[in-house]
């Protein structure tokens, strides 16, 4: 921890000591303490501890090798009641030439001190490296995990998205960040959208583009799995590249995500849009695993083999949702109707698999066009996410 950093938090929260991660037992402590968060609540939806401990490590996140990460511990009286990282995502700065640094894996118990004390840290932190914003939370870009549930707390969070108690949200305002960005969450129902589009206008877009010819859509194919993945990429990298806070992951960081959903994937909600050879078009959509993981509840207690083995029995009957995670289509060809295909063809996977529905996630509540595709499918605005940000200029909040 930076000499600022111990300064601002022993002078301003007295009781509380933050101490930074410097070992494997370190992290392992500060990854093992969501379980006293969430302890009572019945909607988290507990990590893999292997997968987060792979998560952290500087050896084998590739996000390191381009960027810095610093793990902080809120202790109180020894036990730990909080944990923060801070983040200079150098990738994020050079895309967008700003000076922003970044803070994630923030959990605390209910207790504002400890909070303080630990936003202090990871302020002092990216203060010290020149920059002039604190944005967050986001674990640890915008690729992965990322924004504080603000609205729609009565569900589980669907694969891959992040969950939050509400005080969380209390105390981040009242230290001083105010809205950066909303993402939204929205939740189709699958005899509701197939109301909505079956027979509809939305229906005869897709068959009209598809007639045309001018481009096929097919399913990914596993057994080329690397192939497709850098196709998948080519078309992240153009689809994505002018959206708020985008970083185009390197070719490592790509195939570290690619594997990370190998085990997952269903290659019937993967589609890949292509013209004369090439990609012009992706749609990923993942079976929500987070059901099973939550009903197999992976704990410090228990071994993670015998977690797996659960999780593997719960999954074969109990994933009936997905979770339509990237839809994206090259700037040149987002008029043809490809985006309305990969949802048309979305849908009928989901009636095939007889599936109560899919969750659309996350889009930027700026993202008008995106936004209005999803109407068609006459969708409920469910969850929403929020992106903070302070703005450093050396004063206390």
């Amino acid at each position: 921890m930076s000499n600022a950093a111990q300064t601002q938090a022993s002078s301003t929260n007295e009781n509380v000591e933050v101490v930074e991660c410097k070992t494997k037992a370190d992290r392992r402590r500060f990854i093992d303490f969501q379980w006293e968060v969430y302890k009572n609540d019945r909607y988290w939806v507990p990590p893999l501890i292997s997968e987060r401990e792979a998560f952290y490590d500087s050896k084998k996140n590739p996000f390191f090798e381009h960027s810095s990460v610093s793990m902080f511990m809120a202790l109180r009286n020894g036990k730990v009641v909080g944990t923060i990282s801070a983040i200079q995502n150098n990738r994020h700065n050079e895309t967008h030439h700003e000076k922003t640094g970044f803070f994630g894996s923030f959990e605390v118990l209910e207790d504002y001190e400890a909070a303080r004390a630990l936003l202090d840290t990871a302020r002092a932190w990216v203060q010290a490296r020149g920059m002039t914003v604190l944005r967050g939370p986001t674990t640890f870009s915008t690729n992965e995990e990322c924004g504080l549930l603000v609205d729609g707390f009565d569900a589980e969070p669907k694969v891959l998205m992040s969950y939050n108690p509400r005080y969380y949200v209390t105390f981040l305002e009242r230290y001083g960040f105010t809205k950066a960005m909303d993402l939204y969450a929205w939740w189709a129902n699958t005899d509701t959208a197939a109301h909505a589009i079956i027979g509809q206008r939305f229906e005869r877009v897709a068959e009209a583009a598809m007639k045309r010819g001018k481009f096929t859509v097919r399913n990914a194919n596993l057994k080329k799995f690397d192939k497709e993945v850098d196709l998948i990429k080519k078309v992240y990298n153009q689809a994505w590249v002018a959206n708020w806070g985008f970083v185009p992951p390197t070719d490592k960081e790509i195939e570290h995500l690619g594997e990370g959903l190998r085990q997952f994937v269903d290659t019937d909600f993967v589609f890949i849009a292509e013209k004369d050879g090439e990609p012009i078009g992706v749609s990923v959509s993942l079976p929500n695993v987070n059901r099973p993981l939550h009903l197999a509840y992976p704990n410090p207690g228990t071994p993670e083999l015998w977690t797996l083995l659960k999780f593997l029995w719960y999954r074969r009957n109990t994933v009936d949702s997905i979770r339509i995670w990237a839809l994206g289509v090259v700037p040149k060809y987002r008029m043809s109707g490809v985006d309305a295909v990969m949802i048309y063809k979305t849908l009928q996977a989901i009636m095939r698999r007889k599936m109560v529905g899919g969750e659309l996630s996350w889009i930027l509540e700026t993202n008008d066009a995106m936004n209005r595709v999803i109407q068609f499918a006459n969708p409920t605005l469910y969850k929403k996410y929020r992106f903070y940000d302070l703005k450093l200029d050396g004063s206390n909040p």
